[in-house]
C-alpha cells in the first residue's frame, strides 16, 4: 500500500481524494491539509481519512507517508514541491505549476536532486477519446499529419473572484488545450499567434482578462495548429477534437449523457452534452492518478513530467504576449 497525503480539500483536491480512497486499491490516504481545517476535517469525516490539518508540513514531516497530491493555490504550488523533494515524497501537482518560469525551474531542479517523481495534472492525456486520436497520429492511420484544430469552451465563465487570480485564460484554462496540442502531435509549438477579445462578460475584460480566443500554432515537424476557446457555450462543455493529416483525418465529438435521439416531422434532436468538466473527465481523473501510482510502484517514468508542464505554460505566456502586441510570438523569445 502507498501511504498519500493531500494538500488542498477544494474541488479539485475532493475528487483526487476520493479516488485514491475508494478507485485505487493500492493506495491509503493517511492525512489531509487545508488553509481552511474546517474544509480538511469535513473532507476527512467524509472519506475516513484519519488526520486533518492547516499545516501541510505536519504531513511531509511523516515518515510514513511516501507520496504528496498537491491541489491548492497555483502560487503555493512550488513552494510545496520543493518541500515535498526535500522531504523525499513523490509528488503530484495540479497544472500549472507555477505563472513564473524561474520558480518553476527551481522546483524542477529540486524534483530532480532529490531523485523523486513528480507527475503534472493534465487529465484529458488520459481521456479515452484523445488517447484514441494520439493512437491514431502514432499508428499512421490519417498518413502525415497536416492541422490540429481543437475546440475547448466552457459551459459558463468561473466566478470573478476567480478569474482575479488565475493568471488569465491562457494559463488557466487553455493550458489544458497547449498540453493536448502538444500530445497529440507529439512536437514541440515554435510560433503563436493569438485573436481574442471580452465577448461573454465585460467584468472579465474589466479585470484585465478576456473570455474568447483563437490561437493559431505552428509545430516544429510542420503541423499547423489551432485552438478554439470560449469561456461560455450555452449548450454545454464543448471538447473537440480534429487531425487532419494526407491520408485522412480523425476527431473526437463531444461526450454525452445518453446515446438517444429523437426523430420527428420536424426534426431529429438529442440530449445537450455533459454541462461541466467534472462529468466530462470523471474517468480521466481517476485514470491519471492510476497511473501515477503504477509509476511509483513499477518505478517507471510519469507519463505527464516537469517539463510538460513548464512547457504549457511557456505556450501559454507565448499566446498573452501575441495577444497584447499584436504579433506573432516564437516561443524561443519566451
Amino acid at each position: 500500500m502507498l501511504n498519500v497525503v493531500v494538500i488542498g480539500a477544494g474541488r479539485i483536491g475532493r475528487i483526487h481524494a476520493e479516488n485514491l480512497c475508494y478507485r485505487i486499491p493500492q493506495t491509503r490516504v493517511v492525512g489531509i491539509a487545508d488553509v481552511q481545517l474546517s474544509a480538511a476535517e469535513e473532507t476527512a469525516a467524509h472519506l475516513n481519512i484519519p488526520y486533518a490539518t492547516s499545516d501541510y508540513r505536519e504531513l511531509l514531516a511523516k515518515p510514513e507517508v511516501d507520496a504528496v497530491v498537491i491541489c491548492t493555490a497555483t502560487d503555493t504550488h512550488t513552494g510545496i514541491i520543493i518541500e515535498s523533494a526535500l522531504a523525499a515524497k513523490q509528488i503530484f501537482c495540479e497544472k500549472p505549476i507555477d505563472l513564473s518560469l524561474s520558480k518553476i525551474d527551481a522546483a524542477l531542479e529540486a524534483v530532480d536532486r532529490a531523485g523523486v517523481k513528480m507527475q503534472i495534472g493534465f487529465n484529458r492525456r488520459f481521456d479515452p477519446n484523445f488517447r484514441r486520436v494520439r493512437a491514431g497520429v502514432v499508428r499512421g492511420e490519417i498518413g502525415t499529419p497536416h492541422r490540429l484544430h481543437i475546440i475547448s469552451r466552457d459551459p459558463a465563465p468561473p466566478p470573478l473572484s476567480y478569474v482575479k487570480v488565475s493568471g488569465g485564460m491562457f494559463v488557466d484554462m487553455t493550458i489544458h488545450d497547449f498540453d493536448m496540442a502538444r500530445y497529440l502531435i507529439g512536437s514541440e509549438a515554435e510560433e503563436i499567434y493569438t485573436l481574442a477579445g471580452v465577448m461573454v462578460d465585460p467584468a472579465i475584460g474589466a479585470a484585465g482578462d478576456v473570455d474568447s480566443a483563437l490561437v493559431t500554432m505552428t509545430f516544429a515537424n510542420g503541423v499547423i495548429g489551432s485552438i478554439d476557446n470560449s469561456r461560455q457555450a450555452v449548450y454545454g462543455y464543448d471538447q473537440r477534437v480534429e487531425v487532419f493529416g494526407s491520408g485522412g483525418k480523425i476527431e473526437t465529438d463531444n461526450n454525452f449523457p445518453n446515446a438517444a435521439r429523437v426523430s420527428t416531422a420536424q426534426n431529429v434532436y438529442r440530449d445537450l452534452p455533459l454541462n461541466f468538466f467534472l462529468e466530462r473527465y470523471s474517468e480521466s481523473y481517476i485514470a491519471e492518478m492510476r497511473s501515477f501510482v503504477d509509476a511509483l510502484e513499477q518505478d517507471k517514468p510519469v507519463l505527464v513530467g516537469g517539463i510538460d508542464g513548464r512547457q504549457a505554460v511557456v505556450m501559454g505566456i507565448a499566446a498573452r504576449k501575441s495577444y497584447l502586441e499584436h504579433r506573432p510570438v516564437r516561443l524561443d523569445e519566451i
